[in-house]
């Protein structure tokens, strides 16, 4: 008897399921800001930070105030675990444990939106660059001296910070003779050592560090000679939300800073600032969005039916 033959089927396995990413995670570059202002929402899981005060201190309540800054329109996400202010020094064990759960799961949930670690130790920087921290922002300027390496060797970038203090250390009645001068040679000398470390030009952001060391007329006269430090040739970025500077200039508490912190933000914008560290996300980007719109940055959201 002849059996029935079936003819010969390829049996195609089903493919495997896909990791989120293969290997280590790489550090994604900034955008350009040629014709653009960046929006990078503070996140801070600290038990002691001037304006939050605590709030986001948990891991949960970190990650949705990472969310909610990327909802609102952040395109990057700062997330801290020590403040810059003067206070004990926090092990670098424990500042990895508040900061790398977090930056871990807005790598996961918020994948359009860079992430950055507010942080001066190297050790911490790689731990944040591993699990998908693209920038590192050292307030500090490069105060550890390994901590250029580690960006070079995984290509982040860097934001260098002008401040004077040791880390963590106070600095009262900082006396400057040009405040503008002194600053704009502080970040240039770092930059040169940033860029001898190996970190590539387009990967370099610089920040005046208002407040940072230096008493509200000295910051005010940053702000008045913003346009130096964008003469640098690398993307400038104003911290200044909420900060000391806008309280003593308004006579303010920080909860009601809000219209100061956006008024210093279009001043700055408006002389050099590509990169803005803010608490009010939703208000900057529309501040932003508004500003590239009348410099034909961008197109008007519309419809555009007013006396057509």
């Amino acid at each position: 008897m002849t059996q029935d033959r079936r003819p010969d089927v390829t049996v195609v396995p089903a493919p495997a399921p896909t990791p989120d990413h293969v290997g280590p995670l790489r550090p994604r570059p900034l955008p350009s800001t040629d014709r653009r202002v960046l929006v990078m929402g503070i996140v801070n899981r600290t038990p002691d930070s001037f304006f939050d005060r605590g709030r986001t201190d948990s891991l949960e309540k970190a990650v949705a105030a990472g969310l909610a800054a990327g909802t609102a329109g952040a395109d990057l996400v700062d997330v801290g675990g020590v403040k810059f202010a003067p206070g004990e020094p926090v092990p670098v064990a424990e500042e990895i444990d508040r900061v790398v759960p977090v930056l871990e799961r807005l790598r996961r949930e918020l994948p359009h939106v860079l992430l950055s670690v507010d942080t001066f130790h190297a050790d911490v920087a790689e731990a944040a660059i591993a699990v998908g921290a693209d920038l590192i922002n050292d307030t500090t300027g490069l105060s550890d001296p390994r901590l250029a390496g580690v960006v070079a060797r995984t290509d982040a970038s860097l934001v260098i910070t002008h401040s004077l203090a040791e880390p963590r250390r106070a600095h009262p009645h900082p006396v400057y003779g040009d405040v503008v001068a002194e600053v704009r040679e502080f970040l240039a000398v770092r930059v040169e050592q940033a860029l001898a470390a190996g970190i590539a030009p387009e990967r370099i952001v610089v920040d005046p560090g208002p407040d940072l060391n230096k008493s509200t007329a000295q910051t005010l006269e940053v702000l008045r000679g913003w346009e130096r430090f964008a003469d640098l040739g690398h993307p400038v970025l104003a911290a200044l939300s909420r900060k000391d500077v806008i309280g003593e200039s308004l006579g303010l508490p920080a909860a009601e800073r809000l219209e100061g912190s956006l008024a210093s933000a279009a001043w700055v914008v408006e002389r050099g600032a590509r990169l803005l560290r803010v608490h009010d996300v939703a208000a900057t980007v529309r501040l932003v969005r508004m500003l590239e719109v009348i410099r034909g940055w961008r197109d008007p959201e519309g419809p555009l039916v007013h006396n057509v």
